[in-house]
């Protein structure tokens, strides 16, 4: 079965570029709500005590997952590349 070859990214790395672009909106809609202490998340019995501790914890894992997308999108655009014109040499 031939896997689906997708215009602007191919070989597979559009699934990652999605996953990170759902998880950078996730994290950060969480790591906002976090920040401003909000009742549903901090407060709590076995809630964190510290909403501002654990925010910057989540932005953190944003960042990881912008680099991992921005990395993923480059493969992405690299593999087209050596589609188009060849293969890409150092010398």
């Amino acid at each position: 079965m031939k896997p689906v070859d997708f215009p602007l990214i191919s070989n597979l790395s559009i699934y990652s570029v999605i996953i990170s672009l759902f998880a950078i909106v996730i994290l950060s809609i969480l790591g906002g709500l976090y920040r401003n202490n909000h009742h549903e998340f901090v407060g709590g019995n076995e809630d964190p005590k510290d909403g501002n501790a654990v925010a910057g914890t989540v932005f953190t894992a944003v960042v990881v997952y912008a680099v991992f997308l921005v990395f993923c999108g480059l493969q992405g655009m690299l593999h087209l590349r050596e589609n188009r014109r060849g293969a890409i040499a150092l010398s």
